[in-house]
């Protein structure tokens, strides 16, 4: 477990000095000039023949505004890059093209293999970048777990979810569900692991019991994972910054897809000339250059950016005090009980506990038993003494748990001892 002592999650006034280092480099000018040569295309082929309902619904998306958030615009440039490539299969183009019969067919045909091999290319880059990016995520958050049946948890809770989401994107397909539908669910599926990071961050929803008592998870860590995605939190920051590139791109993408829907619809109608034709072969070849161009980009910049910054460096660390713990007196000669009542087996008992030292240093006797409901008692954790102790058991069996801090062998000093317990429930994936 990597330690967090002295650190503070980034804020977003530090990420603005840190993405000064990191200019992007603007776009080609070429960009805005096909994407506006792009809509007088989508224009004119609308005028050729008056768009189908489906066909005036994915024009009027064109024409909106691309969605605010990087991560979005992310799943929608890979969403349109498939719908792209669905329709550059040789099976989907119109019979001209698959049979040409006029060299100005046979050249376009040649072109479209051409510009398939470059969306290919470029879907591959972004599905490495949104998986590399994904997985370090996590994996900096596990550095900062505690190494133990903590972070095993919340690493076996992660693989079943991501199964049970796969699963759900695999029997949407095999229904035959369309690309649009498949990413409208990979999108809902994205916000969801938001909504759990951010509840592992407070606390909530399914990762409540298991994080919120639990001993020796870093409160920076906590307080990291809660607030990144926040409106006005730390990415906020990296929205502003490199969103608009982004933004560009994504219109231009989904002008491209737009296009290539009429036309398929219009060619056997349409004579498409060959100022048109290179206006669609270099509109595909720029866009999947400057995507790559900026992924790779974007990629570097995730990769050095630390999640973690000193107290120094944000300005002031502030004071928190982690209400959890509580203090108590034990008195010479007495001792001091906490129960705990389980009510499944494998749940997990977990303690944390310190005496306030002074000048002379002390130790107080720690045991755990369990009291069976006839009363008998069942010793967990044999009696030891300790100045400090830190650990956890999974219960064999429901019922009613001791833990007992003996103070009885002193004659004359009290101990103030200073500790955090709680029972955490085996953690299951919430039914859907």
């Amino acid at each position: 477990m990597a330690s967090t002592e002295g650190l503070v999650p980034i804020t977003r006034d530090f990420l603005a000095s840190y993405y000064d280092k990191y200019p992007f480099p603007p776009l080609s000018d070429d960009v805005s000039r096909l994407y506006s040569d792009m809509a007088s295309l989508i224009q004119i082929l609308s005028l050729q023949s008056p768009p189908s309902q489906g066909e005036a619904s994915l024009i009027d998306e064109g024409n909106r505004e691309p969605p605010h958030k990087i991560d979005e615009n992310m799943w929608k440039n890979r969403e349109q890059m498939e719908e792209i490539l669905f329709l550059l299969q040789p099976s989907r183009w119109p019979v001209k093209l698959r049979e040409p019969c006029t060299s100005e067919d046979a050249e376009f045909s040649s072109i479209l293999i051409r510009l398939k091999d470059n969306f290919d290319k470029a879907l591959i880059a972004m599905i490495s970048f949104q998986t590399k990016n994904s997985e370090r995520v996590f994996s900096t958050v596990m550095t900062y777990m505690p190494q133990d049946f903590r972070g095993t948890l919340i690493r076996q809770q992660k693989e079943r979810s991501e199964r049970n989401k796969q699963a759900e994107v695999d029997a949407l397909v095999s229904s035959g569900g369309s690309i649009r539908d498949t990413y409208a669910l990979l999108w809902k599926q994205q916000m969801e692991r938001r909504r759990q990071l951010a509840q592992l961050g407070s606390a909530t929803g399914v990762y409540k019991t298991l994080v919120k008592y639990l001993v020796g998870v870093p409160q920076v860590l906590l307080d990291f994972i809660r607030q990144i995605n926040d409106d006005d939190g730390p990415m906020e920051e990296q929205r502003e910054r490199y969103g608009p590139h982004l933004y560009s791109l994504t219109k231009m993408v989904t002008a491209i897809r737009v296009s290539l829907t009429l036309l398929w619809e219009r060619y056997d109608t349409f004579k498409l000339n060959k100022d048109q034709m290179n206006l669609l072969s270099e509109a595909s070849i720029v866009y999947t250059s400057e995507f790559e161009r900026f992924v790779t980009f974007i990629s570097d910049v995730f990769a050095n950016s630390p999640f973690f910054i000193s107290a120094d460096t944000a300005g002031s660390l502030g004071s928190r005090e982690n209400e959890e713990y509580k203090e108590i007196i034990v008195q010479a000669g007495r001792t001091y009980e906490v129960s705990l009542m389980v009510e499944s087996e494998n749940s997990y008992i977990a303690w944390d506990f310190s005496l306030v030292q002074g000048k002379i240093s002390m130790d107080i006797g720690f045991s755990v038993e369990y009291i069976s409901d006839s009363g008998e008692k069942t010793l967990i954790l044999p009696y030891r003494r300790y100045e400090a102790d830190q650990g956890n058991f999974s219960t064999l069996m429901a019922g009613n748990y001791k833990l007992v801090w003996d103070n009885s062998y002193s004659t004359f000093f009290k101990k103030t001892l200073r500790y955090k317990v709680d029972c955490i429930p085996p953690v299951v994936e919430p039914a859907n």
